[in-house]
């Protein structure tokens, strides 16, 4: 190739004066300036985004059904809408209380998984100190309102529920076992207990069949969003069963536990519960099991599990069977 003449009696590169760095300006991301100095509107749907309420709403589901059926079968009446109001309100902040600590822990995972790369501390919306404060204060509140407005057993127990979550189950379980799910199912059964107390001062069999109902329906339901967002469980180095286990084993065990579900919520019938509960346990708690085997099917036949088919119905079994138990308590 011919030499360009123009550039022959160029200097070379190495002879050339070297142009002096310029110091860098980094320019903000879109929505960087919004999201370090947020409005007030945003910043309080971070605040209230900690709390999940999703999940809150979940756990209220039980919690008032359970109220109604424990007034009828001790008191032969309905409680008091001061006791209602101080459990609900009481409940909704314990829960969110519990969530927004469990964000300040988790918050290196959140920003590892898809899932929860969202959430306001994965986000750097809140400083980590500012939620964990607010979480810290907003479950005061709830352990000592419900204390004071309601009885110091149903505040215990909402204290416990609390700590379960967050010691037990975000900073043990769910880091170092595959049954993290099973075990942490005793915190989100701990609405239907707390309700329970709030109205009678203790426990009775009925509460606890409602209890282990709900214990016994969180796995299946937890195992298909598991396997959904297995990749992003995997990432975090979370070992969800999913992640440890074949799909098979996952499916199977939904199988057992979904059928452990049905026969524990029957037993509510002998207990004193009505016809009318009994039906929808029947048939509502059939159809679960029947999707969990045909979440197995789809397994065994190598096909897409399609998870949440099964995700989907677990919540409206849920909503259906408690609503049953608040329509049943009418009826006694």
């Amino acid at each position: 190739m011919n030499e360009d003449p123009a550039r022959a009696d160029a200097p070379a590169v190495a002879d050339r004066p070297r142009p002096q760095p310029r110091k860098r300006i980094e320019l903000p991301e879109p929505g960087a300036a919004q999201d370090a100095r947020p409005d007030l509107r945003t910043l309080i749907g971070a605040y209230v985004s900690l709390t999940k309420p999703r999940i809150v709403e979940l756990l209220l589901i039980t919690t008032i059904p359970a109220m109604l059926l424990a007034a009828r079968m001790e008191h032969d009446d309905l409680p008091t809408l001061t006791a209602v109001l101080a459990t609900v309100i009481g409940g909704a902040l314990a829960a969110g209380s519990a969530n927004a600590i469990n964000c300040y822990i988790d918050r290196d995972i959140d920003q590892l998984m898809r899932r929860t790369s969202r959430r306001p501390l994965a986000k750097h919306q809140i400083p980590p100190r500012n939620a964990l404060i607010f979480g810290l204060v907003i479950g005061a509140v709830a352990v000592l309102g419900m204390g004071l407005l309601v009885n110091w057993l149903a505040a215990m127990l909402t204290f416990g529920a609390i700590v379960y979550y967050d010691v037990v189950y975000t900073i043990w379980l769910k880091r170092t076992t595959p049954y993290n799910t099973v075990w942490g199912g005793a915190c989100g059964a701990a609405p239907v207990l707390i309700g329970w107390a709030a109205v009678t001062g203790h426990m009775s069999w009925m509460a606890w069949v409602l209890f282990a109902v709900v214990f016994l329906w969180q796995p299946p339901h937890f195992y298909v969003l598991a396997m959904k967002f297995k990749d992003d469980y995997a990432a975090a180095g979370i070992p969800m069963l999913p992640v440890v286990a074949p799909a098979r084993r996952v499916a199977i065990e939904s199988v057992v536990y979904g059928w452990a579900m049905l026969a524990v919520s029957l037993v509510a019938v002998p207990l004193g519960a009505t016809w009318l509960y009994g039906i929808v346990a029947l048939v509502a708690g059939g159809l679960f099991v029947l999707e969990c085997h045909k979440l197995l099917g789809r397994v065994n036949r190598g096909e897409d599990p399609k998870p949440m088919r099964l995700f989907h119905w677990s919540t409206s079994y849920l909503t259906l069977l408690f609503l049953a138990v608040a329509v049943d308590s009418f009826l006694m």
